[in-house]
């Protein structure tokens, strides 16, 4: 399961630089990593483990912009389709998902 979180922050005002800088920043720190520029993905194990994300990131939301939180499965992830230009690129390698029984 993947997490895709997706945002639009003003960026106008020192405050609002400010505000989406933090929200950035809290995201990486809960294990966010930059899909394309306002594109954070994280990897989950389960959905209950997504949930818990979700929720934690709706906490970290700033006072002004859209944000967008959606889920896919790893199969629909191992689908996208990412190109530079008109050249298709190979997707960087999936992040390596431990398992543990």
């Amino acid at each position: 399961m993947w997490i895709l979180v997706m945002f639009d922050l003003p960026t106008e005002t020192k405050k609002e630089r400010k505000a989406a800088a933090k929200f950035r920043k809290n995201i990486m720190a809960d294990g966010f990593t930059m899909f394309q520029f306002s594109i954070y993905v994280r990897n989950c194990a389960s959905f209950e483990n997504a949930k818990v994300h979700i929720k934690r990131v709706q906490s970290l939301l700033p006072e002004y912009g859209h944000v967008g939180i959606m889920c896919i499965t790893d199969k629909q992830f191992a689908d996208i389709k990412i190109f530079n230009c008109r050249k298709s690129i190979e997707p960087r390698a999936p992040y390596q998902q431990l398992e543990l029984f």
